[in-house]
C-alpha cells in the first residue's frame, strides 16, 4: 500500500492509486542567480503591462474625444492584458483551476477583440462615411459582450474537461502557470477526447478570427492602394502594418502551443513561447496600439501636459 507524503498533497482514489491535490510549477529554472535576475526582469515588465495597459482605460474613460468604438475596444483589450499571475511554485487543485479558467478566458477574449478591431478599421479606412452606423453603439457593445461571453464559455469547456481528469502521476507541472497541455501531459486518465476539444475548438477559434483579421486588412490595403496622398498611404500603412504584426505574433504563438500533437505538450519551448504570448505580447499591445496613435499621445497631452 502506498504511503503518503502528506494529506495535502494528494488523496487516495482506490488501492495503490493517488490523486494529486496540490501542483508544483517547475518554471523556466532551478538556478537561483538566474531567478533573482529574472525576478526583476518579470516585475519592471509587468509594471510597465500594468500601467501601458490601465493607461489607455483611464484616458479612454477621461477624454471625451476618445469616446468611439476603436477606443472602447482598445480599453477592453488593454483591461485584458493587465492581469496579474502568481509568482508561487506551488498552487491547489481549484486554484490552478482558477487560473487555467481565468487565462483561457482572457486569451479567448482578446482573440475576438483583434478581429472586432480589424474589422473596426477595414470599416474606418475602407467606408469611413457609414463608419458610424456600421459600428453604432449597440453594434459596439455587442461585439464586444459577444467576445467576452465566448470567451468565458471556451474556458468554461476546457476547464470542466481538464479537470474531470484524474492526477496521479506526477505533481509537477512543465510549466509557469496553469495550462490546458502541460496538465493534459500529466493526467493518469485518458485525455484522447480533451486533445481533440483543445485541436478542433482553438482550431475553429483561431480560423474564423484569422480569417476575419486577412480579409479586413485585404480591404485596408486596397483602400491604401486607391489614396492619392502618399503621406496619408504612408501613416494608414504604418499604423495598421504594426496592428498585423502585432495580430500575427499573437496567433502564431497560440497555434504553436495548442493546435499540436500531445507528445509536444511537454516541451521546454512551450514554456519560452508560452511566456512570451502571455507575458510580452501584453507589454507590446500598448506600445503597439496605443503609444502610435496620434489620438491617444494628444490625450496623454492633455491629461497629462497640463503641469
Amino acid at each position: 500500500e502506498r504511503t503518503l507524503e502528506s494529506p495535502l498533497d494528494c488523496k487516495e482514489i482506490q488501492p495503490n492509486t493517488t490523486e494529486v491535490t496540490i501542483f508544483v510549477m517547475k518554471g523556466l529554472t532551478d538556478n537561483p542567480a538566474i531567478q533573482f535576475i529574472l525576478f526583476f526582469l518579470f516585475l519592471a515588465i509587468y509594471l510597465f503591462t500594468l500601467i501601458g495597459n490601465l493607461g489607455p482605460v483611464v484616458l479612454v474613460i477621461g477624454d471625451s474625444r476618445l469616446h468611439n468604438p476603436m477606443y472602447y475596444f482598445l480599453s477592453v483589450l488593454s483591461s485584458i492584458d493587465a492581469y496579474f499571475m502568481s509568482k508561487t511554485k506551488t498552487i491547489l487543485l481549484p486554484e490552478c483551476a482558477a487560473q487555467m479558467f481565468l487565462f483561457t478566458t482572457f486569451g479567448t477574449t482578446e482573440c475576438f477583440l483583434l478581429a472586432a478591431m480589424a474589422y473596426d478599421r477595414y470599416a474606418a479606412i475602407y467606408d469611413p462615411l457609414l463608419y458610424s452606423v456600421s459600428l453604432a453603439p449597440r453594434v459596439n457593445v455587442s461585439l464586444i459582450t459577444a467576445s467576452c461571453a465566448g470567451g468565458i464559455l471556451h474556458a468554461t469547456l476546457h476547464t470542466a474537461a481538464t479537470f474531470s481528469l484524474s492526477f496521479c502521476a506526477s505533481k509537477e507541472i512543465r510549466h509557469v502557470f496553469c495550462d490546458i497541455p502541460p496538465l493534459l501531459a500529466i493526467s493518469c486518465s485518458d485525455t484522447h477526447t480533451n486533445q481533440l476539444l483543445l485541436f478542433y475548438f482553438v482550431g475553429s477559434i483561431e480560423t474564423a478570427t484569422i480569417l476575419i483579421v486577412l480579409i479586413s486588412y485585404g480591404f485596408i490595403l486596397l483602400a491604401i492602394l486607391r489614396m492619392r496622398s502618399p503621406e496619408g498611404r504612408r501613416k494608414v500603412f504604418s499604423t495598421c502594418g504594426s496592428h498585423l504584426t502585432g495580430v500575427s505574433v499573437f496567433h502564431g504563438t497560440i497555434l504553436f502551443v495548442y493546435v499540436r500533437p500531445r507528445p509536444s505538450y511537454a516541451s521546454d519551448h512551450d514554456t519560452i513561447v508560452s511566456v512570451f504570448y502571455s507575458i510580452v505580447i501584453p507589454m507590446l499591445n500598448p506600445i503597439i496600439y496605443s503609444l502610435r496613435n496620434k489620438d491617444v499621445k494628444e490625450a496623454m497631452k492633455r491629461v497629462f501636459g497640463k503641469n
